[in-house]
């Protein structure tokens, strides 16, 4: 890995600004850009637990047995928070907290509900309260840059990526976002090095394979964007903007038969996707006609 260990190297080559998407990069002769082709900013959450009623049921038998155990709360405040139940989660972490004030996971994972629920304030208080407990908490650090991002605070999101980094290489996440703040600074190659971490690591995560893939159009390796799409597509078939992006890398590559049939897959999951429609006639796509797409 060859990225820069703090944001000062950062700052050396260009100065952090608030953009985190993607620049706009100009197609040459085209009308399209990739700044709308952005991938997402989050790695799609993989359950650490099972969320099952029965699993929930068990542990709410734990705190009946259990009333003033904050660890049994927060545990089941977790399994509630990935089955989508954030209210009960938020509840369960709040009494974890009242139960002993000094708990950082807990801090931290009710910061992850205020983060999700765009209340950043209290996501940074709650994460800054766990980093006062206990610094070396690699979860606080990932949680606190998320939440700079979100803000648009890029110098201070990338501080706190690679300190995440630094106490957990292994967090797949952490590198990916770091990767989305190099290539809103076209600083591709080091976006490219932290997006192939992130797979490396989240091999099954489609959202480190797009943004690689967009990073290396923004360099103008159409082919190396077009590998890691064909994975993509096939990963997630059901995903307009990985077959856009694939539309796009075929037509620099002058296959306009893959390009067709890749914005053809994308109007078909979009219909009312003009830029879609644009591509697929850029490329002579015909309405009705097959093309192949492998």
């Amino acid at each position: 890995m060859t990225a820069p260990a703090s944001s000062g190297n950062l700052r050396d080559r260009q100065r952090v600004t608030a953009a985190i998407a993607l620049t706009a990069i100009a197609l040459g002769g085209c009308s399209m850009s990739l700044g709308s082709l952005t991938s997402s900013s989050e790695l799609k959450e993989e359950p650490a637990l099972i969320t099952s009623q029965a699993n929930i049921a068990s542990l709410s038998e734990t705190i009946k047995n259990n009333p003033d155990n904050p660890q049994a709360y927060n545990m089941r405040g977790s399994v509630l928070a990935q089955a989508g139940r954030t209210d009960e989660a938020l509840a369960d972490f709040n009494k974890a907290i009242s139960l002993d004030p000094n708990y950082g996971q807990a801090f931290a994972n009710r910061g992850q509900i205020y983060r999700k629920t765009k209340r950043l304030d209290q996501a940074m208080s709650d994460y800054e309260r766990a980093l006062a407990l206990d610094a070396n908490y690699a979860p606080a650090w990932l949680g606190r840059g998320l939440v700079h991002k979100a803000r648009g605070e890029a110098t201070q999101a990338l501080e706190d990526f690679n300190k995440a980094i630094a106490l957990h290489p292994d967090d797949a996440e952490a590198y990916y976002n770091r990767g989305q703040l190099y290539q809103g600074e076209k600083q591709h190659q080091f976006a490219i090095e932290d997006f192939t971490a992130a797979n490396g690591l989240a091999p099954q995560q489609l959202e480190p394979l797009l943004g690689r893939a967009l990073s290396y159009l923004a360099l103008g390796k159409a082919k190396e964007a077009a590998n890691d799409l064909d994975e993509a597509v096939q990963d997630d078939p059901q995903n307009p903007q990985v077959w856009m992006t694939r539309g796009l890398a075929y037509e620099r590559l002058g296959d306009k038969s893959k390009a067709a049939g890749s914005y053809g897959r994308a109007i078909n999951l979009r219909p009312k996707d003009e830029a879609a429609r644009q591509a697929f006639a850029r490329v002579g796509g015909r309405p009705g006609q097959s093309y192949e797409t492998f």
